[in-house]
């Protein structure tokens, strides 16, 4: 993307939800705006309250910006292959260190790295956190940095900033370097200013630097350890050399001198840290199987649904931001989503993460409520109730207000298909009778339960009565979903009249054929305009038409970019015997790709005038563009 940015930082106002990028550690995940601010951010974790949530509310969210001072222009993209992202200058990397055989724990840091690459550069940092989704008070001091080498020139010059509030501190700091001889590396102070009239409830600070070519700042924003009650032991030069390893080196991996967490900060170090986490995003790609067309794309959606496992636990977030424009809950995994996430992660080879799930999942299994039933939704940690809460005091984007069992069943099923098998302790369904919703996922459930019993000779004791069921829920939907005047499948039994892209999923879940001529006659309804009674516009597909359905929430929907790639998968299937449909799938898909923004990601819904709507990034929606590539490139390779 590329625009002249006439504002000032004072007088900003909203970016486009689709106008940021994504990085993330695999505990938490950080929107980064086109024009150089953090803009959400929770920490430690996804489910935590947010320091930065500028995105809901311009004034006092909070936010943590690096912009120029004069007009600029923009361009943001991440390095090949990576999750890490840069914009103009600045390049932005939640750490992934310590990773692998080293014993080093992960740092909880958002290190934003400033470089001008040509020419002289006037910039502002300014780091304004607004704790617990701005409602706590916090307390700002800057000090000296005694985290800076003791060899280094301007150690005396160098400060730090500490924001303390009731339940959580974090502070600030940075290194300066040049990357030419002759230039001297920048010389910076941190300030403190004041945004109360705002409605910030705390201190924030900044920096003001006339930057020229070769120099280079870099800002780290941590959680400090905490050291209370243990003297911080500081390792010298000396005994690094005598050992035969990098200062630093020696820092980082020294539990039993300074704390491992709370390293002396140093270029080398930092440019480390760049390096392990550059190397780790390109290793985990190289990981994908995938051969068929589109692969950027799908490789693209790969990385970005891998920013939304929450590691620990192996949970998949929806997504790593909150009411763009709902309600405010913690990220919750979604058992709703749980087998197209695994489809999506076994189709490209990632069987580490589609396994971590699946014991997610089997968990969730021993965990149930009090009455033998599940969650639509878990903690990522794991927990089965979390406060709702409706924030008011927050503005929201731009002044917006926010308003399963046969997943699951789909899901494990899916798991033993492709993954690690179904043990007969996760089985535990003998003489239970489940209470399954919405008519087709019921099937679905009884029918992958069936599939399962049957796959690993699995004991069900009433599987007479199962089949029953089955074949009694197929010939319901068939006679009372059906609506035979206007020949489609209706959104339920009562509004079989009204259309419901949700039944483009008929195929995928195998309730029927692509070809059956009943779906062939729905999905063609669908494919209609609004105007002539279907749920397409510019090749993209709504929900439901609002004015026939009334969903409880109101207000204009934009189309949903899931259901505009379950109606590829859907054209695909039949259009392996209709070959015009298959060329609809192909147009279709290359069409949504165009929506996508400048970093190929995807958000929850697309406005009538092409912008993003809803929750960014989507993860589901990134699921989704997975599948529908893979199945579709696949039919293309056959054909």
């Amino acid at each position: 993307m590329l625009g002249m940015c006439d504002y000032t930082e004072q007088d900003r106002g909203y970016i486009a939800i689709g106008d940021h990028g994504l990085i993330g550690n695999l505990r938490t995940a950080a929107l980064v705006s086109t024009d150089g601010s953090i803009e959400s951010y929770c920490v430690p974790y996804f489910d935590s309250p947010s320091v930065f949530a500028r995105i809901l509310d311009k004034d006092k969210g909070g936010h943590f910006s690096i912009t120029p001072t004069v007009k600029f222009s923009v361009k943001q993209g991440y390095l090949p292959s990576s999750n890490v992202n840069g914009v103009v200058s600045v390049t932005d990397f939640l750490p992934r260190n310590g990773t692998t055989a080293s014993h080093v724990p992960l740092l909880h840091w958002l290190v934003r790295r400033v470089e001008v690459i040509r020419g002289r550069m006037p910039i502002r940092m300014e780091c304004a956190p607004a704790f617990n989704y701005a409602r706590d008070k916090h307390a700002t001091t800057i000090e000296s940095d005694d985290s800076v080498p003791a060899t280094d020139p301007q150690r005396s010059a160098h400060n730090k900033a500490t924001f303390a509030s009731a339940n959580l501190t974090l502070d600030l700091r940075y290194v300066s370097d040049s990357t030419i001889e002759n230039v001297d590396p920048p010389a910076g102070k941190l300030e403190m200013f004041d945004l109360s009239s705002k409605g910030h409830k705390g201190r924030a600070v900044s920096m003001d630097l006339d930057l020229v070519e070769g120099q280079v700042i870099t800002f780290v924003l941590r959680t400090p350890p905490d050291t209370a009650g243990s003297p911080v032991l500081r390792p010298t030069e000396q005994r690094a050399k005598e050992l035969g390893i990098p200062f630093d080196k020696l820092v980082l991996g020294a539990s039993t001198m300074r704390d491992s967490e709370d390293p002396i900060l140093t270029t080398h170090l930092l440019n480390d840290l760049f390096s392990e986490t550059n190397n780790y995003w390109n290793a985990w790609i190289r990981g994908s199987t995938y051969k068929g067309s589109w692969k950027e794309a799908v490789h693209r959606s790969a990385l970005a649904l891998k920013l939304l496992i929450f590691e620990p636990t192996g949970a998949v977030v929806a997504s790593p931001t909150f009411s763009l424009p709902e309600y405010i809950g913690g990220t919750p995994s979604w058992i709703r989503d749980s087998s197209f996430t695994l489809y999506a992660l076994i189709r490209l080879g990632f069987t580490d993460e589609a396994n971590a799930y699946m014991e997610f999942i089997f968990d969730r299994l021993k965990d149930k409520n009090p009455d033998g039933s599940l969650q639509i939704m878990y903690t990522i940690h794991g927990g089965r109730i979390f406060p709702e809460e409706e924030l008011n005091h927050l503005d929201g984007h731009k002044g917006s207000r926010p308003d399963i069992y046969g997943e699951l069943m789909d899901c494990i099923y899916l798991g033993q298909k492709f993954g690690r098998p179904l043990s007969y302790d996760t089985w535990e369904v003998r003489n239970k009778m489940w209470h399954f919703t919405l008519f087709m996922r019921r099937r679905v459930a009884i029918d992958r339960g069936l599939r399962l019993a049957d796959k690993r000779s699995l004991p069900c004791p009433n599987r007479m009565r199962w089949y029953a069921a089955r074949d009694d829920l197929y010939e319901q939907i068939m006679q009372r979903a059906w609506n035979p005047a206007k020949q489609i499948f209706g959104q339920s039994y009562e509004s079989n009249d009204v259309l419901d892209s949700a039944v483009l999923i008929m195929p995928l879940v195998f309730f029927s054929t692509a070809t059956d001529s009943r779906f062939i006659s729905t999905l063609k309804a669908i494919l209609k305009t609004p105007e002539r009674g279907g749920l397409t516009a510019n090749n993209l597909v709504y929900r439901y038409n609002t004015q026939e359905s009334d969903d409880g929430v109101g207000g204009e929907e934009g189309t949903f970019c899931l259901c505009t790639l379950w109606c590829v998968e859907a054209l695909t299937r039949a259009g392996q015997y209709d070959k015009a449909l298959l060329n609809h799938a192909i147009r279709m898909f290359e069409d949504f790709l165009q929506y996508t923004n400048h970093l190929g990601l995807c958000s929850e819904e697309i406005m009538p005038s092409g912008d993003a709507l809803g929750n960014a990034v989507q993860g589901f929606t990134h699921v989704t563009l997975i599948s529908a590539a893979f199945n579709l490139s696949r039919t293309l390779h056959s054909a």
